[in-house]
């Protein structure tokens, strides 16, 4: 895959970034992602009405959402045609307030807590034992029923980019094309890392902002953290997908046939 055949993947949309049809990746037998039945986004809630007019031509079947409460509360889903929501969120639903501004996540202490660790750790314990992601599962188990879906998050980045390497990989995507597709994310996401890294440099200083930047941005590193952890819980992802969303060769193969086609 090359960058520019990943940008006709972007969703012409006004008011959502990070809106991308998962279709057209190659697979490591030849075939590739059908287009229009799986999509990766960041929040939803500015949505113009003629974006929810063109995602109702798509037919959306499913929205399912990562986020906290709290999260989707500060920022809800807008209904988009006769599409069924549903959210359960990655991280720990904790009793905490929703922050507005990365300036007020400085001055209560959590964003000096937030760096590369956690956000290793983040990906790292994410896809084992994770019942937003056994439920997303759930769901690609019956794509008749569930596809066109839509997953996302906030950014569409580290939660949105685990549930699509189990996505892609059920599909039998190799993981270096995931990888690619999910560094992709860097540039579709240019815009709105600028605005969090402008929103920091009036309060923190210059080499903290620098240090911040490099962790920030995606590595591969991270999503490799989360493919490791599957690995060392299950030894390969066939088991993985066997034990932990009970899919079985057969209806793996059911999937791939699905939401698959002839390159």
């Amino acid at each position: 895959m090359l960058i520019d055949t990943k940008e006709k993947s972007v969703l012409p949309l006004k008011g959502a970034f990070n809106f991308r049809d998962m279709g057209g990746i190659l697979t490591t037998d030849g075939r590739k992602v059908k287009k229009g039945i799986l999509f990766r986004a960041a929040e939803l809630s500015d949505l113009t009405e003629g974006d929810k007019a063109y995602l109702e031509t798509i037919g959306i079947a499913r929205i399912f959402d990562y986020r906290t409460h709290f999260e989707a509360e500060n920022k809800p889903d807008p209904v988009i045609g006769q599409a069924v929501y549903e959210r359960i969120s990655v991280n720990p639903e904790e009793e905490t307030a929703v922050y507005t501004s990365m300036k007020e996540l400085y001055q209560t202490g959590l964003l000096q807590t937030f760096g590369d660790d956690a956000l290793m750790k983040l990906y790292e314990n994410s896809p084992v034992g994770n019942a937003s992601y056994q439920r997303l599962m759930q769901l690609l188990k019956h794509p008749e029923k569930n596809l066109p879906l839509i997953h996302h998050c906030t950014g569409g980045r580290d939660r949105t980019g685990i549930g699509a390497m189990l996505i892609l990989l059920t599909l039998g995507v190799s993981f270096e094309n995931i990888m690619e597709d999910y560094l992709f994310s860097n540039v579709t996401l240019a815009d709105y890392h600028d605005e969090i890294f402008t929103s920091l440099a009036d309060f923190i200083s210059e080499d903290e902002l620098t240090a911040f930047k490099k962790m920030f941005l995606l590595q591969e590193k991270y999503l490799q953290a989360s493919y490791d952890n599957i690995l060392k819980h299950y030894r390969d992802f066939e088991t993985y997908l066997e034990k932990e969303h009970q899919i079985t060769p057969q209806v793996r193969a059911m999937i791939q046939n699905y939401c698959l086609e002839n390159e």
